[in-house]
């Protein structure tokens, strides 16, 4: 089974553009050259948010400079600025890992004088394109506590402001609409907004998510502090009632769910999501698989660009298997709940997926099952703990099949590998092949790059060959910010 994008050129420019890569040497293309660059610009959004405001300024455009800060430029600039961010964070990479190879003078690390940069990829769908957006309570522009929406300011500087967002380029008209409801409901209310825990109030956020079909979502977040369980089932009803036959009716609730909590963040298995009304989940479809969402499962928050970027993927996982089955075993580490593994399926005769999160691997599974996906199995654990055990014998099981050996594919959060799951697969010989997906690769994932190609380091654990950085490719996913999804494929 082909996974293409119907109606996608961009993708199709990169399928030839990636496939003529893996066939040359990347010596005789455009390369990032190891120069002395400057540090990539950072966003600094804490000093930003320091400095006075600008009076001259309206609320709603003070809002979006900071939550969509490229929002006044054409998209073409956006992908420009894009573009040169991520070729200076590789040049960087870059520098780090040929001082440190002439530093420790070693004679057997394959040669990483530089690596392709792909052109960006651009997001099919560039305003409303969230799926999934997350609101706050505050102060708002009058002064009322009960103002639900974005924070302009820092708590550090006691000057937070919280602003509607119904004029973000980013955020779905229902989303705003949620919003605004809850916002109404929460005024309605006898019970105060939660702005700090130690200072009392209930109403805490509220989160949207949203599918293709129009089914809509919403969590809210509420702080117990002295209620009893009794009292709480009042304002519960309440919350029902207003968004089923009160005003909130306009909204059309496919799922209403509540959560108490009195931590800033917490799981289904340390506060559950109680269901209040509705279905317990909303379903997507991504390159012609269906999904189930639950209220706190992961899911790309753009789901057009998830389809370029899972696309992206294949092609770096799998690049002699233009159409067909190649073979062969997909290490999904940091699987989630499986969307990458089951998109990618079709090409592999298995995909084995690890996750920490027990949710999220019941959700994986109960996706493959949906799918009708039979090759896939899902672990949960450790990744550090669990790779050293069952690379051995999925490399094992391929001999008498003649099948394509193991790729690596991983995809962690913004905090990056942990290093010991950095180490299992540096020290596995059978993962020839392993394709990164970094949100932030200026951050700890920076850090990743450098353990996976720098020279063997017994001090660390570091003993297997060191991997080879061939092609980057960032992915626009976040329209109008200055975030992009960066895939990078490593060989040896």
């Amino acid at each position: 089974m082909a996974l293409t994008v119907p109606c996608m050129k961009p993708v199709k420019t990169f399928q030839r553009q990636l496939q003529g890569f893996l066939w040359k040497s990347f010596f005789c293309i455009s390369t990032v050259d190891i120069v002395k660059v400057k540090p990539p610009k950072k966003i600094r959004r804490k000093k930003q948010n320091m400095k006075a405001f600008d009076e001259s300024m309206s609320w709603e455009d003070r809002l979006a400079d900071a939550v969509t800060p490229l929002w006044r430029l054409s998209y073409d600039e956006q992908l420009h600025i894009k573009q040169q961010n991520q070729e200076n964070i590789l040049k960087q990479f870059s520098s780090k890992l040929s001082h440190l190879i002439l530093a420790q003078q070693s004679p057997v690390v394959n040669d990483t004088s530089g690596f392709s940069v792909l052109p960006i990829m651009p997001s099919p769908v560039r305003d409303c394109y969230r799926n999934k957006s997350t609101f706050s309570v505050n102060k708002g522009v009058d002064g009322n506590p009960k103002t639900v929406g974005f924070y302009v300011g820092t708590g550090r500087d006691r000057n937070i402001i919280c602003v509607n967002g119904d004029h973000l380029l980013n955020m779905p008209e229902k989303h705003k609409q949620v919003a605004r409801c809850y916002q109404e409901f929460i005024r309605l209310s006898p019970l105060d907004s939660c702005l700090l825990f130690h200072k009392g109030g209930h109403w805490r956020e509220v989160t949207v998510r949203t599918n293709a079909k129009g089914h809509t979502m919403v969590i809210v977040y509420f702080h117990p502090q002295t209620l009893v369980p009794e009292e709480i089932a009042i304002h519960k009803q309440a919350l029902v009632d207003y968004f089923t036959k009160g005003p909130g009716a306009i909204c059309e609730l496919y799922s209403l769910f509540f959560q108490e909590t009195s931590m800033t963040r917490c799981d289904h298995e340390e506060s559950p999501y109680q269901l209040l009304y509705g279905q317990a989940h909303i379903h997507e479809e991504l390159l012609s698989f269906k999904f189930r969402i639950s209220p706190d499962a992961f899911f790309q928050v753009n789901t057009a660009a998830a389809e370029v970027l899972f696309t992206v993927a294949r092609e770096m996982c799998f690049p002699e298997g233009a159409a067909d089955r190649v073979g062969g075993t997909l290490l999904d580490v940091c699987c989630g709940t499986g969307a990458i593994g089951i998109t990618l399926s079709p090409a592999v005769e298995q995909v084995v997926g690890v996750e920490l999160v027990p949710q999220a691997v019941e959700d994986a599974r109960h996706n493959a099952a949906l799918n009708g996906v039979l090759n896939c199995q899902f672990l949960a654990g450790k990744a550090e703990v669990i790779l050293p055990r069952i690379v051995p014998q999925l490399s094992s099981s391929e001999e008498g099949s003649g099948g394509g050996g193991v790729v690596a594919l991983v995809n962690p959060a913004r905090a990056g590998l942990h290093y010991r799951v950095v180490r299992a697969l540096r020290n596995q010989p059978d993962v020839r092949r392993l394709v990164y997906v970094s949100c932030k690769p200026d951050g700890e994932a920076m850090r990743n790059f450098i353990e996976l190609c720098c020279p063997p380091d017994p001090q660390k654990k570091l003993t297997g060959e060191a991997f080879t950085p061939r092609v980057a490719v960032p992915i626009d996913m976040f329209p109008h910010t200055q975030h992009c999804e960066l895939v990078l494929l490593f060989e040896r």
